[in-house]
């Protein structure tokens, strides 16, 4: 935005608010180049958007900035503020500006790409950008910003480029906006889906397969009850699970149109003097087994639910935990119907879709009917088939929605469903995606009544997404504190002193035999300790076992969220949590509501 004048947000779309914030941001980007020049002469700048909450400047300094030196880059930026220098814009010649610009390698790039004979140039004081704008009148309108971070980051996205340095900040129009900000923003910190999974020993990553998560036991049992959860959805909706390969000959991958359209993030590898590629998403192989088979009206729809392994190169640069890995799995299925079949299909994903919302308590999804991309397969005439569909089923639903043009998968126009978290951050999760393209490209067929050849439409859908990515979003949103039916350690058996050893792994021993996932701590530690460690591990009951609990064969119950319950038998104890465990999407809910 402040230097790329291809970047920049259209503020005419915006609110009134809206638009101010994004003034607002757009200078304090500005600001915070001009601090970043008085403090390193040699810096040069390349772009600086303003982004959902703030803003970013990369550029490329004779030093590195570390975090340290925020607070010095801040204090600058309030001195240039407090001047209230106006800001100023001026059109020049393209030649004026690239010799103005002769020392900055990403200017000159950037001016270079433009198709105008003039570019627009922004001055505040003795700086001055390359910039198409809007701004505040004067920098002493910056009042309530923060820098919040420092990251490195390629120009251009591009690895094989130049790595810049990327300082991220936020600005607000009030003081009490920027508080409740930051204040989310610690929160986030303390709720990061990194740091809980360590500490809860769920998941771990190793240099030898990067960005490709580990999951230890208690992960895996957070995943595999997940799983187990679709796997029900899928018998009362009626879908068939399939087992596929990982890795194909990449005649299959032209065939569908990844290896013209998503080459980039795929893996590839040679053998047998032939090349293949790993599968990032399993459409292609339920396509292969559709052709297996002549199939007739009476015998469908046809669903096929796939868990299978995908592995895509996400760029190292955009790599963040769980939430943007290179290993996945998905609860993916493809549907495969006929056209007057399509409306009463994706309905009954929808349903799925807002029976998973009320199970995990997220809320009311909001909806996004995503159209054509610039990279597309098929002709206007076939997405304008697939997008009225869509709509039609939308309207019908009664669902309000949002249109997002050109943000379409490569095949077909999509429903995207997406959840706030307890701060309010949005993520996607959900999606619905109509494609008439790749049964065309596999020849795929079925015998109408009238008995003649027919062509199926396909219908992508995943409601939890990738398991990883949700796990890390479920793990911010409940703090790592799972519902009950998900907590990889359902309950922790305490006991005080070293004698009360044998009735607590009597009622260990009861735990497990009742289906519970329990532990007993045995360690020489002070209960206090003990109570502490499964904190956090996030364990939702704690029976401390005492002398007088053992005596009278008791357990002193303590919730995680909830303090201190008394004292009942283990038999009753067992009963009631067994009843949670079952009650899974009500207890969802009330945790929730309590966050």
């Amino acid at each position: 935005m402040s230097a790329d004048l291809e970047d920049v947000r259209d503020v005419s779309a915006l609110s009134e608010e809206e638009a101010q914030l994004e003034r607002l941001r757009h200078s304090a980007a500005h600001v915070m180049a001009q601090a970043v020049k008085r403090l390193w002469p040699e810096a040069t700048f390349a772009i600086g958007p303003t982004i959902d909450n703030g803003f970013y400047y990369d550029m490329q300094v004779p030093e590195p900035i570390t975090a340290e030196d925020l607070p010095k880059i801040e204090k600058e930026m309030r001195r240039i503020a407090k001047k209230g220098f106006p800001f100023e814009q001026e059109h020049w010649p393209k030649a004026q500006a690239l010799e103005f610009f002769h020392d900055d390698a990403f200017k000159q790039e950037i001016i270079g790409g433009l198709a105008d004979d003039e570019v627009s140039i922004y001055k505040q004081g003795e700086f001055t950008d390359l910039c198409r704008g809007p701004h505040l009148d004067r920098t002493s309108q910056l009042k309530h910003f923060k820098l919040t971070s420092v990251a490195g980051a390629y120009w251009r996205g591009d690895e094989n480029r130049p790595m810049l340095t990327r300082i991220y900040g936020t600005a607000w129009l009030t003081a009490e906006e920027l508080e409740e900000y930051l204040q989310k923003q610690e929160e986030a910190k303390a709720r990061d889906h990194r740091r809980v999974g360590k500490d809860m020993g769920l998941f771990s990553f190793h240099p030898e397969a990067p960005s490709m998560p580990f999951f230890g036991p208690k992960g895996a049992v957070v995943y595999n009850e997940l799983m187990a959860y679709v796997r029900g959805l899928y018998r009362e909706y009626g879908y068939d699970e399939v087992i596929t390969p990982q890795i194909f000959d990449t005649s299959l991958w032209k065939t569908s149109g990844h290896y013209d359209n998503y080459l980039e993030n795929m893996f590839l590898v040679n053998a047998d003097e032939r090349e293949f590629g790993v599968k990032p998403m399993n459409c292609p192989s339920h396509c292969l087994m559709f052709s297996e088979s002549k199939w007739s009206y009476r015998d469908l729809p046809v669903r096929m639910a796939d868990f299978g392994r995908l592995h895509r190169y996400e760029r190292s640069g955009v790599t963040h935990g769980l939430t943007r890995v290179r290993s996945f799995s998905q609860d993916d299925a493809h549907i495969f119907c006929s056209t007057d079949q399509i409306a009463s299909e994706i309905e009954g994903v929808i349903d799925m879709v807002q029976r998973v919302y009320r199970d995990l308590a997220l809320g009311q999804p909001k909806v996004f009917l995503a159209t054509k991309p610039e990279k597309a397969l098929g002709d206007a005439a076939v997405w304008e088939k697939a997008e009225a569909a869509l709509k039609q089923v939308l309207d019908a639903s009664g669902l309000e929605y949002e249109i997002e043009e050109g943000e379409g998968a490569f095949y077909g126009p999509k429903i995207d469903f997406s959840f706030l978290d307890v701060l309010d951050r949005p993520w996607q999760l959900s999606t619905i995606q109509l494609d008439f393209n790749l049964p065309e490209r596999f020849d795929l067929k079925f015998t109408t009544s009238e008995g003649s050849d027919e062509r199926p439409v396909m219908v992508h859908r995943a409601v939890l997404g990738s398991f990883e990515r949700f796990l890390g979003i479920l793990i911010e949103h409940h703090a790592g504190a799972f519902p009950y039916w998900l907590a990889p350690v359902q309950a922790k058996v305490l006991p005080i002193t070293d004698d009360q050893h044998e009735w607590a792994q009597e009622v260990h021993a009861e735990l497990k035999a009742a289906g519970l996932r329990a532990e007993v701590d045995l360690r020489s530690e002070k209960l206090g300790r003990k109570i502490r460690d499964a904190q956090l591990q996030k364990v939702p009951w704690m029976l401390v076992v005492g002398a007088r609990e053992a005596e009278e064969r008791q357990l002193a119950v303590r919730l995680l969220r909830g303090g201190d319950q008394g004292e009942m038998s283990v038999q009753e104890f067992i009963r009631e949590a067994l009843e949670d465990i079952e009650r899974k999407a009500a207890l969802g809910a009330k945790r929730a509501a309590t966050e």
